[in-house]
C-alpha cells in the first residue's frame, strides 16, 4: 500500500512538475517574444530615422553640387562669352589690318609701275640725247669713249706709269726678296741627280751568232718575245748587241730581263721563253717593291699600305720629259719639306703629298684619266686624308686649295724647271730659243731681243723714240701672253723690257 501510495505520489509529482514547466516555459517565451519584437521595432525606428536622416543629408549635398555646377557653368558661359568678344575685336582688327596692306600693296604696285613708266620715258630722253650728241659731234658713243680714253692717257701717262711703278715695287721688292730667300735655302739643301731615260735599251750579246738564236726559225723566238713582253725587238748590224724599243720603261726592262735569261742559259725556244718572262716578271715585281721601300726610307715617310709602296716603284721605270719620276717624287718630296718648314706648314702632309703628287703616273699607261686624277683615285682607294689627296689632285692647277698644295705645287716647278732636270736635245733647245725671240721680235717697236738662262727669261731692247713708258709696259704684258699662247715650255719665263734713252753730246 505504502509503495502505491507512494508510486501515485510520485505519478502526480511528475505530472505536476511536468505541468508547472509548460507553464512557466510558456510564460517565459511570451515575454521573451515581447521583448524581441520590441528590439527590432526600435531598430527598425532608429533605422528610418537613419535613413531620413541620410536621405536629407544627401538632398542637401546634391543641392549644394547642383548649385556649384549651375555657378561654375554661369562662370564658364561668361568667360565663353568673354573670349568670343575678344576674338570678334580680333578679326575685326586683322580686317583692318589686311585691308590696310592690301592698300599699301596696291600703292606699291601702283609706284613701282609708274618708277617703270619714268624709267621708259628716261631711257627715250637718254637715247635721245645720244643720239643727238652723236649727230653734233658726228661720232659715236663707242668712238668718243675711246677719244676719251686716249685724251686721260695722254694727259696722265707720266702719273699712271709712276703709280704702277710704285704699287709694283711696293708690293713685290720684299715678297721677292723673301721667296728668292726660301728658294735659295731650299735649293741649296737639295741636290739629287736624274738618271734620263730613252725609248730604247741595249742589251749586249756574248756573240753576234747569239742574233740568230733570238731569232729563232722563220722569226718565232722574236715574236713569241715581241708578243708577250710588249715591245719591239731591232736586230741590225751593230756588232754585239740588239735593241730593245718600246715607249714603257716596265715592259722594256722586262724584255731586257727576259733576254739576258735566255742568253745566259743559252737555250732558247717558245717554251723557254715563256718560263723566262714569267720568272722575270716576278724578280722585276720584288724590284719594283724594293724601289718603292728604297724611295720611301730615303725621304723619311712611313705608314703607306705595301700596295701603294709597289705602286710608287712603279715610278721607277717611268719618265717625263725625260726625267725619272721616282727621282722627280723624291726631290719634290724634298723640296716640299723644306718649303713647308720655311713657311709654316706640315711638314709630314708636305711630305707625303710630295712622294704620292705624280703616282697617277705610275699606271696612266694603263687607266684613262689625267695623272692628278688617277692620283686622287688611288689615294681615295687606300683612305689617304683629304689633306694628302688634296695636293696630288692640284698640284697642276692655278689656284690650289691649301697651303701644303701650293708648296708641292711649286716644289714640283722648281723640280722640273731646274736646269739640268729634264732632257731637251740639242735642236729642240735651240728651236725653243729661236721661237721665244721669234715672238719678241713680232712687236712692233722692239730693236732687238734675248733669250738668255736657257730659255728661262727673254730681254726685249725697244727703240725709245717709238715705245714710251705706259707702252713697253703694255708690250711686256703683251709677250707674255703670247708666249703662253702659243709655245709650250716647263716651268715660267721671265719677259723683261727694256726702254733707254742715251743722248751723246762731245766737248771740242
Amino acid at each position: 500500500m505504502k509503495d502505491i501510495i507512494l508510486i501515485v505520489l510520485i505519478v502526480v509529482g511528475t505530472a505536476l512538475g511536468l505541468i508547472l514547466g509548460y507553464y512557466l516555459r510558456k510564460v517565459y517565451g511570451a515575454k521573451q517574444k515581447d521583448s524581441a519584437e520590441a528590439k527590432i521595432k526600435e531598430s527598425l525606428d532608429a533605422a528610418k530615422s537613419k535613413q531620413k536622416e541620410l536621405e536629407l543629408n544627401a538632398k542637401n549635398k546634391a543641392i549644394a553640387i547642383i548649385d556649384d555646377a549651375k555657378k561654375e557653368e554661369v562662370s564658364r558661359r561668361h568667360e565663353l562669352t568673354t573670349a568670343q568678344k575678344r576674338l570678334e575685336q580680333r578679326e575685326e582688327k586683322f580686317d583692318k589690318k589686311i585691308l590696310e596692306l592690301e592698300d599699301k600693296q596696291q600703292k606699291l604696285f601702283d609706284k613701282a609701275n609708274s618708277i617703270e613708266q619714268i624709267k621708259k620715258q628716261i631711257g627715250k630722253i637718254k637715247n635721245q640725247q645720244i643720239e643727238k650728241l652723236e649727230s653734233v659731234a658726228g661720232l659715236k658713243k663707242e668712238d668718243a669713249l675711246n677719244v676719251l680714253l686716249e685724251l686721260i692717257e695722254k694727259k696722265n701717262k707720266e702719273t699712271v706709269v709712276s703709280r704702277i711703278r710704285k704699287m709694283e715695287n711696293e708690293s713685290s721688292e720684299e715678297l721677292e726678296k723673301k721667296a728668292k730667300d726660301i728658294l735659295a735655302v731650299v735649293v741649296q739643301r737639295t741636290a739629287i741627280s736624274h738618271a734620263s731615260e730613252s725609248t730604247t735599251t741595249v742589251v749586249s750579246l756574248p756573240t753576234d751568232e747569239m742574233k740568230g738564236r733570238i731569232i729563232g726559225r722563220e722569226g718565232r723566238n722574236i715574236k713569241t718575245i715581241e708578243q708577250l713582253t710588249g715591245v719591239e725587238i731591232i736586230v741590225d748590224d751593230t756588232p754585239g748587241a740588239i735593241i730593245v724599243s718600246g715607249f714603257s720603261p716596265i715592259r722594256r726592262h722586262l724584255a731586257k730581263k727576259t733576254l739576258e735569261k735566255l742568253i745566259q742559259d743559252g737555250r732558247i725556244h717558245p717554251t723557254k721563253i715563256e718560263g723566262a718572262i714569267e720568272e722575270s716578271k716576278k724578280e722585276l715585281s720584288l724590284e719594283i717593291r724594293k724601289a718603292g721601300e728604297e724611295a720611301l726610307f730615303e725621304v723619311g715617310v712611313t705608314g703607306l699600305d705595301p700596295k701603294l709602296v709597289q705602286i710608287i716603284g712603279r715610278l721607277k721605270y717611268r719618265t717625263s720629259y725625260g726625267q725619272n719620276a721616282l727621282r722627280h717624287s723624291i726631290e719634290v718630296c724634298f723640296l716640299s719639306a723644306l718649303l713647308a718648314e720655311q713657311l709654316g706648314g706640315d711638314v709630314a702632309v708636305a711630305k707625303k703629298a710630295g712622294i704620292l703628287h705624280d703616282i697617277g703616273k705610275a699606271v696612266d699607261h694603263e687607266i684613262q684619266g689625267t695623272h692628278p686624277e688617277i692620283g686622287r683615285d688611288i689615294a681615295k682607294k687606300f683612305n689617304l686624308p683629304d689633306e694628302i689627296i688634296q695636293p696630288i689632285l692640284t698640284h697642276h692647277d692655278d689656284k690650289p686649295p691649301t697651303l701644303e698644295s701650293v708648296i708641292v705645287k711649286v716644289a714640283d716647278a722648281i723640280s722640273g724647271a731646274r736646269p739640268g732636270a729634264r732632257k731637251d736635245t740639242y735642236e729642240k733647245y735651240l728651236q725653243r730659243l729661236s721661237e721665244l725671240e721669234d715672238v719678241a721680235n713680232s712687236f712692233e717697236g722692239v730693236e732687238k731681243s734675248y733669250a738668255i738662262q736657257a730659255g728661262r727669261e727673254v730681254r726685249v731692247f725697244v727703240r725709245s723714240e717709238q715705245v714710251d713708258d705706259l707702252g713697253a709696259q703694255k708690250m711686256a704684258e703683251s709677250i707674255a701672253k703670247k708666249v703662253e699662247e702659243e709655245l709650250k715650255y716647263p716651268g715660267e719665263i721671265k719677259v723683261n723690257v727694256i726702254r733707254e734713252t742715251r743722248v751723246t753730246e762731245y766737248a771740242r
